[in-house]
C-alpha cells in the first residue's frame, strides 16, 4: 500500500445524512447506499483528481461507450466493524490487483493504487457510521469503472470513470440451494473474458439462470465450454467439492475468476491441515460420488455469502440429493473465515487492513 499518496482527494460532504431513514434490521442486499460516493475521471491519457461527493445520479451521454460496447468492470468487497468500533478491510490488495487485471483485459486504463485504496479508506471513514457492529453486519463496497467516452464507433473509449459506491449489508442467506449443472450454456470460453470481473460475464448468465429458476433450481453450476464435462463455477461464485475428507476446487484459468474468498478458503484449509486438491473436477465424479457415498458436500464461495452450501444438483434429467452432514465442513470454514474478518479470531495470515 502507498505510504505517501500522490492523489489528493477532493471532498464535498453531504449537508444531511440519510442514515436515520434506514432500517438496518431489514436491508435488501445492494439496494440502499451510503451518503457519499467517489469518482475519478480518466481523460487525455491521465487520471484526474479523485472526488468524494454526496451520492446522487450522474449525467451520461447516450453515446457513452459503456452502453454500446460493454467496457465495464467491478469488484465486490466488504468492510467490517469490530467490537472496538474499528473498521477493517479484508485483503483489499487482492481486489486492487484483480481490478487492474480486468482493466487490462478490457483495454481500459489501470487505476492507481492511491485512487483505489486511499479512496476506499477516505470514503469509508466519511461514512463510518454506516458500518454496523455485530457478526453478519458489513458494508458492501463496489469499486467499478465504465467507459464514458462518447461516439458509437466500435473501438475502446478514450475516457473512463472510476467510482466507488457503498451499501450496508446484513448476513447474506439464500436458503437451501439446488443447482442445475450446465450441459449447453457456458459462463465463459477459452480466450474470452471469464477471468475478468466484467459486467458482461454476469449479464450472459441471467438467461440460463432464469431457465434454471423456472425448473425450481436457484443457481447453475457452469461447465467448460468445449466438453461440458468439467465443473467450473456455481452461479456467480467459485465452487468447492468435498469428497470424503478432501476438499477440491477447479484451478483458475481464462474461464474461471480468481476469487478472493476462494484463495482465502484454500489457504485457511491448508493451514488447518485439511486435504486440499486444486484440479479439474468432472461431472461424472459427482454422480459417482453420490452413488458410492464419497461426495459429502458442495458449496459456493464468494464475497456476498462467503460460503453458500448446496444441497443437491440436477444433471441429465436426474436430481441428486447430497447427504446431510452432522458437522458440515462448509459451515466450519465459513465460521473460521468470518471470525477473522470480524476480528473475533487471530489473523495469522495478515489479511485484515485497518481503516
Amino acid at each position: 500500500m502507498s505510504a505517501n499518496p500522490t492523489f489528493a482527494i477532493e471532498v464535498h460532504k453531504a449537508q444531511t445524512s440519510k442514515i436515520g431513514d434506514v432500517d438496518f434490521n431489514n436491508l435488501p442486499f445492494g439496494n440502499v447506499f451510503t451518503d457519499h460516493m467517489l469518482y475519478c475521471d480518466y481523460k487525455d491519457g491521465k487520471w484526474g483528481t479523485p472526488v468524494i461527493t454526496p451520492y446522487a445520479p450522474m449525467p451520461m451521454d447516450p453515446s457513452s461507450r459503456v452502453f454500446h460496447y460493454g467496457q465495464a468492470i467491478f469488484e465486490g468487497m466488504k468492510a467490517y466493524k469490530d467490537e472496538n468500533d474499528d473498521v477493517w478491510l479484508f485483503r483489499p490488495d487482492q481486489n486492487f490487483i484483480r481490478f487492474n487485471k480486468s482493466a487490462v483485459r478490457l483495454a481500459m486504463p489501470e487505476v492507481p493504487e492511491d485512487v483505489f485504496i486511499e479512496g476506499l479508506k477516505q470514503l469509508i471513514n466519511l461514512d463510518k457510521e454506516w458500518v454496523k457492529k455485530g457478526k453478519g453486519n458489513s458494508l458492501y463496497l463496489r469499486p467499478f469503472m465504465i467507459a464514458t467516452g462518447h461516439g458509437v464507433i466500435a473501438s475502446p473509449s478514450q475516457e473512463y470513470r472510476f467510482m466507488i459506491i457503498m451499501s450496508p449489508a446484513k448476513s447474506y442467506y439464500s436458503g437451501e440451494v439446488k443447482v442445475l449443472i450446465a450441459e449447453h450454456f457456458s459462463r465463459a470460453a477459452n480466450g474470452g473474458i471469464g477471468a475478468a470481473k466484467a459486467a458482461g460475464n454476469y449479464s450472459a448468465q441471467f438467461y440460463p439462470t432464469k431457465l434454471a429458476n423456472e425448473e425450481g433450481y436457484q443457481q447453475v453450476i457452469w461447465t467448460d465450454d468445449a466438453t461440458h464435462t468439467k465443473l467450473e463455477e456455481a452461479g456467480t461464485m467459485n465452487v468447492f467439492f468435498r469428497f470424503n475428507d478432501t476438499l477440491c476446487t477447479a484451478p483458475t484459468s481464462e474461464r474461471i475468476l480468481d476469487g478472493v474468498t476462494r484463495k482465502s478458503i484454500l489457504e485457511l484449509a491448508e493451514s488447518e491441515g485439511l486435504n486440499v486438491e486444486v484440479r479439474p473436477v468432472l461431472v461424472t465424479e459427482l454422480v459417482e460420488g453420490i452413488k458410492n457415498g464419497s461426495l459429502k458436500e458442495i458449496f459456493g464461495a464468494g464475497t456476498a455469502a462467503v460460503v453458500n452450501p448446496i444441497i443437491g444438483f440436477k444433471y441429465q434429467d436426474t436430481y441428486y440429493e447430497l447427504p446431510k452432514q452432522e458437522k458440515p465442513l462448509s459451515l466450519e470454514i465459513k465460521e473460521k473465515l468470518t471470525s477473522i474478518q470480524y476480528k473475533l479470531a487471530e489473523d495469522k495470515f495478515g489479511w485484515t487492513v485497518k481503516i
